[in-house]
């Protein structure tokens, strides 16, 4: 059994912090066999106290704020571990996470990345549980596998991530100036380098809470400019990125569409633009997430995106939130022009208390 490397990213997550790094603890899997890293990225409340609780259980590397990128790039060259599984504190696994993503290594040694389904936590207590249908496995060197990708992310985000050390070490070191969703910046890398392959099963639990870096669920200016920030850097340094690893211009394109769409996104939204450009950014936002939706609803998207070529971005972003928010609009949104169902995914939604 190779020797695995699970690695915790945590910023002022004493909330959390805990739980992540107790079903870590409670995982099926040989003690001997694996390592616990947790990368403290400057937390300013009480995480340090409640990390030395699990000592020596873990291995704590402090360092100052710098970001999610920082962190995996003081964590990653710590890692013994043939394999890295990585965590954000936030989060959880269920108790068989770690024998499931190994034991698909261990049976194709061609695949360097391992993703899996999702169970998001709401604050609600509701949960929404997303497995993959069709298409686990997939490489980004060839038109079929780019137009995969750019369809999974959310089950290859960080805390759905295990990659062979190796791999990592040829994707090098994470851009710093990603402090959030550097996960992208090494999965999508990943994908070029090597084949993935996505488990059909949901073994991590994503929380959705008030202090997300990447969902935002206020509009607090600061988190939404860092968010901003991230996503230009992100977009810029995965082209270069591509670009070094001899992908094709137009598989980049394809690869990159989503995430430059949705940094021009969050630009038009802070800092504003052309009307055109509105139009423009939504509508390659929907062709990736909605690519087989039917035509009704494309003439929907369509008349719906007219607002667009007659406001200011910025307006017509904030005047689409707060119809977004009205319950005759979410009335009849759901049941006379729903959203177009993603096939390639199972999703069930539930109502539980939180653990």
């Amino acid at each position: 059994m190779p020797l695995v490397s699970v690695l915790i990213d945590t910023y002022n997550h004493e909330r959390f912090i805990e739980e992540a790094v107790e079903s870590v603890l409670a995982q099926n899997f040989p003690v001997a066999d694996r390592e616990i890293l947790v990368v403290d990225d400057g937390s300013t409340d009480r995480t340090p106290e409640l990390l030395r609780k699990f000592e020596p259980h873990i291995r704590v590397l402090r360092k100052q704020n710098g970001g999610q990128a920082s962190a995996f790039n003081v964590g990653i060259p710590e890692c013994k571990g043939e394999i890295v599984a990585f965590l954000d504190a936030d989060d959880w696994w269920a108790p068989t996470k770690l024998s499931q993503v190994v034991a698909a290594m261990n049976e194709d040694p061609a695949i360097g990345f391992v993703g899996n389904g999702i169970v998001t936590v709401f604050a609600d207590g509701t949960r929404t549980t997303e497995v993959l249908r069709d298409g686990f496995r997939f490489q980004t060197d060839n038109l079929a596998g780019a137009l995969l990708f750019r369809r999974r992310g959310a089950f290859m985000g960080t805390s759905r991530m295990t990659v062979r050390r190796a791999l990592l070490q040829r994707i090098g070191r994470v851009p710093e100036e990603i402090r959030i969703q550097a996960d992208e910046y090494i999965y999508t890398s990943a994908a070029v380098l090597m084949p993935m392959r996505i488990l059909p099963a949901a073994l991590t639990y994503y929380r959705l809470h008030a202090d997300n870096g990447f969902i935002v669920s206020n509009a607090d200016p600061a988190k939404l400019r860092i968010k901003q920030q991230s996503l230009a850097a992100l977009a810029r340094a995965l082209s270069d990125q591509l670009r070094k690893l001899g992908v094709s211009a137009e598989l980049r394109d394809i690869i990159l569409a989503y995430t430059e769409a949705t940094a021009d996104q969050m630009r038009l939204i802070l800092d504003g633009g052309w009307p055109w450009e509105t139009v423009h950014v939504e509508w390659k936002i929907y062709r990736v997430a909605f690519p087989d939706a039917a035509l009704s609803h494309r003439v929907f998207k369509s008349a719906s995106l007219m607002a667009a070529l007659l406001l200011a971005p910025r307006q017509f972003y904030a005047t689409r939130k707060a119809i977004s928010q009205s319950g005759i609009y979410r009335w009849i949104r759901d049941r006379l022009i729903p959203l177009p169902a993603m096939g390639h995914i199972d999703k069930v939604d539930t109502v539980e208390s939180e653990r």
